[in-house]
């Protein structure tokens, strides 16, 4: 067998790439590899190397066989080398674009010839790295395109690109990479930060939810137990009384039943003694008959409607009624502080300024981030651009290029608050407080820390990370701020009779990119002449 090495850099036997290129056509070959065709018809020169190389390999003798578990699956890659059943590829040459078992691949790492060819995992993909229009390999970077090119693409439809070499690139966007992973891996201890505040969020929830149930039902159990006993109250007086005003009227009954009795006889015997016909008797009995006393034990009957205990009965309803009252009103308080401490669940945004001044802050400015030509006022509530430096002290937050400050407090959660600015210009932003403080990136909006309106006369821009967006909208001396920092909402407002959104961004997303940044700070830059 006598090695042969084509143009494209493929090694084959002579007696097989002739027969081969005998039954193509007579004009045209090309290679059974990479299809790279040659005309004319290549002459074949032997491979001295790879012919020693065989030479070696007899005098040394053939290998054990391998065992069982080397060759090649249905899902593994195969050396192209082997011949008959083949062998596990150990790793795939982008040079060559062919895959080696470890026998084939040892002179890749013995000869000098292949020292500047690029070994790789094994690979069932290297036909990728071929140009399926010029079928060669792809080492150039079209930057224009996004995409790999050859040699020949990058003089013809690539011809007026940004292209660089595919190892270039890849150096470059290795770099990236590392930056990028590192961004992920800030990106997942955040998450899981967040993941661990939240599993004890939910922790403290579970304990309040269960001491509030727990004692909630024993008060309420305290609660219906007062009233039973009350109850109990209630009903013994209700019979106690019933029982005094009962035994009187019985009593009273029993007192009017004997008089009745008395009464009856009396008439009787006046009956009687009218029917006798003996005058002499009649007129001496008349005198003890007919003497008819008065009672004087006898009590009055109260003939006024008889309403003994509705005055108990509407007393209670009374009670009832505040009481009803009251468990409303606590009901009330139940659902106000829920919706308060519910920060969980995602708010919708609020639409008239009423609303959004349920979530107002006063903020107060830091003098010590306050650049040198800011004068504060007001309360360090209000900044103006002065002509003459302000004696303030040396610190490291302070801003010295810019005429920028910072508020005093961070903000987190859900805020609002409103700017009042003059007819000059003037920027209001949101910020991470680790923003440099000199040179162009200290600029609110010029890196990805910030994010600024800025207000002119007659129109208004969206500045971060240098990226500007123009905004047309109703001019105002007024500028409203939203921000929910958890839901990831930034809004500017105009505000007037009503309100005007000018931009909103989220920013949930970007921020968590931005690495060790874990609160948001607002800043106000008021820029007045005097």
């Amino acid at each position: 067998m006598d090695p042969v090495t084509i143009p494209c850099g493929h090694n084959y036997c002579m007696n097989c790439i002739s027969s081969h290129w005998d039954e193509e056509d007579q004009r045209v070959h090309s290679c059974p590899q990479c299809r790279q065709t040659f005309s004319p018809r290549p002459v074949l020169v032997k491979n001295t190397m790879l012919a020693d190389l065989v030479e070696e390999l007899k005098k040394t003798g053939l290998q054990a066989a391998p065992a069982d578990h080397c060759y090649a699956g249905p899902g593994d890659v195969a050396c192209d080398f082997c011949t008959g059943r083949k062998l596990k590829a150990l790793k795939s040459c982008l040079q060559c674009l062919v895959s080696y078992c470890e026998q084939h691949l040892q002179p890749h790492y013995e000869s000098p010839a292949f020292e500047k060819h690029k070994l790789v995992d094994p690979s069932k993909k290297l036909q990728e790295n071929v140009c399926s229009h010029h079928g060669v390999v792809m080492k150039i970077f079209c930057r224009t395109d996004q995409q790999c090119i050859c040699y020949f693409c990058s003089v013809d439809e690539h011809k007026h690109h940004n292209t660089v070499l595919a190892s270039a690139e890849r150096t470059e966007r290795q770099g990236e990479l590392g930056t990028t992973r590192q961004k992920i891996q800030q990106r997942i201890q955040d998450r899981e930060k967040d993941v661990k505040e939240l599993q004890q969020e939910l922790e403290a929830i579970n304990r309040s939810a269960d001491k509030a149930a727990k004692s909630t039902e024993k008060i309420f159990a305290q609660l219906v137990r007062l009233i039973k006993n009350r109850s109990s109250d209630v009903k013994q007086w209700i019979r106690s009384r019933q029982k005094n005003k009962v035994g009187r009227v019985k009593e009273l009954q029993e007192k009017l039943q004997q008089e009745i009795t008395e009464l009856r006889r009396r008439d009787a015997e006046l009956g009687q003694l009218s029917r006798t016909e003996d005058h002499t008797k009649f007129l001496h009995s008349y005198p003890s008959l007919a003497c008819l006393s008065e009672s004087t034990n006898t009590p009055s009957v109260n003939n006024s409607p008889l309403r003994y205990f509705e005055d108990v009965m509407a007393a209670v309803s009374d009670v009832r009624d505040k009481l009803q009252d009251i468990l409303s009103e606590v009901w009330t308080k139940i659902s106000l502080t829920e919706a308060e401490v519910d920060v969980l669940l995602p708010q919708p945004e609020p639409k008239t300024r009423a609303e959004f001044l349920q979530y107002s802050q006063q903020i107060t400015l830091d003098p010590n981030t306050a650049n040198m030509q800011l004068l504060l006022s007001d309360g360090n509530r209000k900044a103006t651009v002065m002509r003459e430096k302000q004696p303030y002290s040396s610190h490291p937050d302070r801003f010295t290029d810019m005429f920028q400050v910072l508020s005093s407090d961070a903000l987190s959660g859900r805020h609002y608050w409103e700017v009042e600015r003059s007819r000059c210009e003037v920027s209001v932003a949101v910020t991470y407080k680790d923003i440099g403080r000199t040179g162009y990136e200290s600029g609110f909006g010029n890196d990805d820390k910030s994010w600024a309106l800025e207000c002119f006369n007659s129109s208004y821009e969206f500045r971060h990370k240098s990226t500007v967006t123009f905004i047309s909208g109703p001019q105002s001396s007024k500028i409203g701020v939203y921000l929910d920092h958890r839901a990831g909402i930034l809004s500017f407002y105009s505000v007037s009779e009503t309100m005007s959104l000018l931009h909103r961004f989220g920013f949930i997303g970007f921020i968590r990119d931005t690495l060790g940044l874990f609160f948001i700070s607002l800043f106000i830059c008021t820029l007045q002449n005097n």
